[in-house]
């Protein structure tokens, strides 16, 4: 058990990292020259005001038109996507060995509050595979790898849970957490959950047509 606890906690963190941030760059790279490749009009309409005035917009809870459609949905995302970064940078746990290591720190969650959100992602990811099997338009474009994708980011936060409040079977749970902790984080390049790294750059030029070109909103 101490074996299998000290590989997954030391050698396969800095295997998970290295693949995370190669990966990451290596995505970016290729994407970067692949649109550049298919279409050169795409750096040419980048225009900064009309990119960060459509990122703005579609990063503020209901500012875009769609967001208001769906209400639901909206109030989920944001939700889901503000507990899924704030628990894992902010979680006191992960700030203490964080300092052990490096003799750094900052301002971390209350318990009762990283509880609280490491819930709303749990639930999200519910909602999340549920709609995809029951609305016929989410549906049909669902495959079995979008499943995975929740399970993936599920994982950590259920086991994160289980194991924070010392449930049955926490030790193995435990190793399961930083397992799976490092699985989704190797993923993040390699899956649609790279969409954190293009949503600048994919909301940023379809702004700029927007705005530049058609001299029109798209939010």
């Amino acid at each position: 058990m101490h074996g299998i606890y000290n590989f997954v906690s030391g050698p396969l963190v800095w295997v998970s990292f290295i693949l995370f941030i190669g990966g990451s760059l290596y995505r970016l790279i290729s994407m970067a020259k692949l649109a550049n490749e298919k279409d050169q009009t795409v750096y040419a309409y980048m225009d900064f005001h009309y990119a960060f005035r459509s990122i703005f917009h579609w990063i503020i809870p209901f500012g875009a038109e769609n967001m208001r459609k769906h209400p639901v949905m909206t109030l989920v995302t944001f939700a889901f996507h503000i507990s899924l970064l704030g628990v894992p940078l902010f979680l006191c746990a992960h700030i203490i060995l964080v300092k052990e290591a490096y003799d750094i720190s900052w301002w971390f969650l209350s318990d009762s509050l990283a509880d609280a959100m490491t819930l709303i992602v749990i639930a999200s990811c519910v909602f999340f595979a549920v709609r995809r099997r029951v609305l016929p338009e989410v549906r049909f474009l669902t495959s079995p790898s979008d499943f995975i994708i929740i399970a993936i980011v599920a994982a950590p936060f259920i086991t994160g849970f289980w194991t924070y409040h010392q449930w049955i079977g926490y030790r193995i749970v435990g190793i399961l957490h930083i397992l799976s902790g490092e699985i989704m984080l190797v993923a993040i390049p390699f899956t649609r959950l790279s969409h954190a790294f293009f949503f600048p750059f994919t909301r940023g030029y379809m702004g700029s047509e927007f705005g530049a070109v058609r001299h029109a909103k798209d939010w």
